[in-house]
């Protein structure tokens, strides 16, 4: 079965930035499961994926405009110390901070003893990744997967 809009797929992947060594992997744990064609990854990585069934292995180069696209400069903001519950902060880490939108990943500017400057850009934003795929399963979604949205169970989401 190929990889197409409504279907669950299973897959592992390598990540790493262009001319870099691997940053992430999940070969160490269970595959990820996406509903395809629901935005559920990145663009360019959904798009290189389509028409591949499982076993297939494959490697993709993205674009960062296809990835987390370009870094926006000036897309920085003033947060309050007390948003960030406590933990111990220094320039240059990344944590995620809760927002009204939902969670966000964010990258330490500043850190004063009130306020922090945060970098709103995603951490890969900017970034031209490569990619190792290999497909482990292609099937049918569910009624409710496709109502939902997003996969659920083995590597998907669990209500």
């Amino acid at each position: 079965m190929k990889i197409e809009k409504d279907r669950v797929v299973r897959f592992h992947y390598t990540v790493a930035e262009r001319g870099q060594p691997p940053s992430e992997s999940s070969k160490e744990r269970e595959p990820l499961a996406i509903l395809a064609g629901h935005g559920n990854v990145i663009p360019g990585l959904e798009r290189a994926m389509e028409g591949h069934e499982a076993g297939d292995s494959f490697s993709a180069e993205i674009a960062a405009a296809d990835a987390y696209g370009e870094r926006r400069e000036g897309l920085s903001q003033r947060v309050p110390k007390k948003h960030f519950g406590g933990q111990r902060l220094a320039p240059g880490m990344q944590v995620v901070l809760n927002t009204n939108f939902g969670p966000r990943a964010v990258t330490i500017q500043k850190v004063g003893m009130s306020v922090v400057d945060v970098d709103l850009n995603h951490p890969m934003a900017g970034k031209d990744l490569e990619f190792e795929i290999e497909i482990v399963e292609v099937r049918e979604a569910t009624a409710e997967e496709l109502e939902h949205g997003h996969v659920h169970g083995e590597g998907g989401h669990q209500h």
